[in-house]
């Protein structure tokens, strides 16, 4: 059951709900594991059964992931790259431009220079397009490559993967993305989603590409030992020393962090602290990363480094780094990285402050967010949807005018499908090209189908709100004293990383507050102290609301009481040993 804290919206427009879970399964979780009452809410609001408490709390790769041929057709994969290695083949490799497809292609290229292989690798540019191409097929057929891998693409790419078999390529296709019931015509198509996949491990469809390469590659390496290759040749690779590269893809590619996903990413967090993985190293201590690395850092600090490359620079650049070997390149490519993520940032808010111009400026028809421009940069169009979406709480479509065609970006809430949406309009012939999931979608058109596609995607989501107004929700999974937001809680909570899809970091209401010594620090952030009736307090913070009715309400606090909810994190700058509250919200108590 969900129930309402009160009636009214709190200051950042947002309704508050606390949901009930059943007490007497969060007291027999307590005292079976010995955990506080709060984790173990936690727990049970994430849906953590008795007997997975375990395997959730420390989850183990060797008995989360099973035998890598449970997935189809990874025994015929691992049969043919083994080969390939053994008779020394020409190899090549086509990864995608995002995190995802440079941790996939950088693993697997890793893996086959370990055992002798140097592969050809193709990290298309973002103007190229997503996935394999007819350009890259000749080129790989000029080098006289006897084998093609695709990581991160090619379940649905037809036409070219079915022309590089006519060259005479091999093909293997490596993804995660979602499957027709027509698969390409090659020799491997090893995706979890597959239609005709088994649902005996439910929780492999939830990999990142990265994490589906990792299974593969195991599966190599156990067919390369089968076969006595490292008797004489090669010393066998240390596979776990890929993790901190899986647990990067994973974490960036926003699945959830259950199952396999999560022990990856534990895992890959701890070997990443003393990485052997120069380039990463680099772009860590470039990132000026002070504290232990969690998944906050690799979704919010590395990875749109990562990202930058196939966003505003040269798409390659992240896979290069990931894969260098000289101390000298890796700095310099971490540099550009940096800058390149500069570049993205100025980009991205020049692109912004013209889309809130364009709808804040005309009276919108629809309950959506929709703008394009002439000189909008494709790789910040979904960023941009993304920020739209959170600033209006509504659908938002982002399209960049090219001189051959619309591409577009969007994001959703979550009452309206996005997916259902995009190919509806595919049918109807408004749309060239789309995609997507329920919450995020990609697409083309015609510059002359603008204004029908406007017209048609207003009119769904009209419909499928019908007359609800829709207003953000904020889950709170436990109500506290601020006495109970202490280093001994936060120390707890670190059992309940690594935080991510479908396991976020917990969310926190301090009730009957009072805000003091506030003031601004930074650009727009509210720092302040919240103090109880019981004299207990906490330092805290609010970011980004020195404009909103929230950072005016802290600063301008005169005595009130206000329930706040947000997140509890340890303050280790500068060495410090304490706790603070991070602000998301507040509500005045009347």
């Amino acid at each position: 059951m969900v129930v309402e804290t009160a009636d009214s919206l709190s200051l950042g427009g947002n309704l508050w709900k606390v949901t009930d879970v059943d007490e007497r399964s969060v007291e027999l979780l307590a005292q079976q594991y010995e955990l506080p009452y709060v984790v173990a809410r936690i727990l049970v609001l994430r849906g953590v059964n008795p007997d997975e408490v375990n395997s959730f709390l420390e989850p183990k790769i060797q008995s989360l992931m099973p035998n890598p041929s449970i997935l189809k057709d990874v025994e015929v994969a691992a049969k043919n790259i083994s080969e390939a290695v053994v008779k020394k083949q020409k190899i090549a490799i086509i990864g995608d431009y995002d995190v995802d497809g440079a941790t996939s292609s950088a693993v697997l290229r890793l893996f086959l220079e370990n055992v002798g292989i140097v592969p050809e690798v193709h990290i298309p540019e973002r103007e190229e397009g997503y996935g394999p191409s007819k350009q890259a097929v000749d080129k790989f057929a000029s080098l006289g490559v006897d084998l093609l891998i695709t990581t991160d693409c090619g379940t649905t790419a037809f036409e070219p993967l079915e022309y590089a078999v006519s060259k005479g390529i091999k093909v293997i296709v490596i993804d995660h993305h979602e499957a027709e019931a027509k698969l390409p015509n090659v020799l491997a198509v090893v995706n979890p989603k597959r239609l005709d996949e088994t649902d005996e491990c439910p929780y492999l469809k939830y990999m990142a590409a990265v994490g589906v390469v990792f299974m593969v590659v195991v599966a190599v390496n156990r067919e390369l030992r089968k076969q006595q290759f490292y008797k004489d040749t090669f010393k066998e690779p240390n596979l776990m020393q890929l993790l901190d590269l899986v647990a990067l893809g994973t974490v960036c590619d926003v699945v959830p962090l259950k199952g396999l996903n999560r022990a990856y990413v534990k895992q890959g967090l701890k070997i990443m602290q003393s990485t052997t993985n120069i380039g990463l190293k680099a772009l860590i201590d470039k990132s000026a990363i002070k504290d232990n690395l969690t998944a906050f850092h690799l979704g919010y600090v590395l990875g749109p480094r990562i990202n930058a490359g196939g966003r505003v620079g040269a798409s390659d650049t992240s896979h290069n780094l990931l894969c260098c070997k000289d101390d000298y390149k890796v700095q310099l490519m971490a540099d550009k990285l940096n800058e390149y993520n500069v570049q993205r940032k100025d980009i991205e808010n020049y692109v912004l402050l013209q889309a809130i111009e364009t709808l804040e400026g005309t009276p919108q028809e629809y309950p959506i967010a929709f703008v394009y421009g002439n000189d909008w940069h494709q790789g910040v169009i979904g960023i941009v949807a993304g920020r739209l979406k959170e600033r209006y709480n509504l659908p938002s479509f982002v399209m960049s005018v090219e001189a051959d065609e619309v591409k577009g970006s969007a994001r959703s809430v979550s009452q309206v499908d996005l997916g259902a949406l995009v190919m509806a309009a595919k049918e109807c012939g408004i749309l060239t090209k789309g995609g997507g999931h329920t919450m995020a979608a990609g697409f083309s058109l015609n510059e002359e189908k603008i204004e029908e596609f406007k017209k048609f995607a207003g009119e769904y989501v009209k419909k499928q709100l019908g007359n609800e107004a829709i207003v953000p929700v904020i889950e709170v999974d436990a109500v506290l004293d601020i006495g109970g937001a202490n280093k001994a809680l936060a120390k707890e909570f670190d059992k309940l990383e690594p935080y991510g899809a479908g396991n976020s970091e917990p969310k926190l209401m301090l009730k009957k507050v009072q805000i003091i010594k506030s003031f601004l620090v930074g650009v727009g952030h509210v720092r302040c102290v919240l103090l109880s009736d019981n004299g207990n307090s906490i330092k805290a913070m609010a970011f980004r609301v020195g404009d909103s009715q929230i950072g005016h309400a802290m600063l301008n606090s005169n005595g009130e009481y206000f329930d706040v909810v947000g997140v509890l994190r340890k303050d280790n700058w500068n060495g410090r040993d304490e706790v603070q509250f991070i602000i998301e919200d507040i509500k005045k108590l009347v």
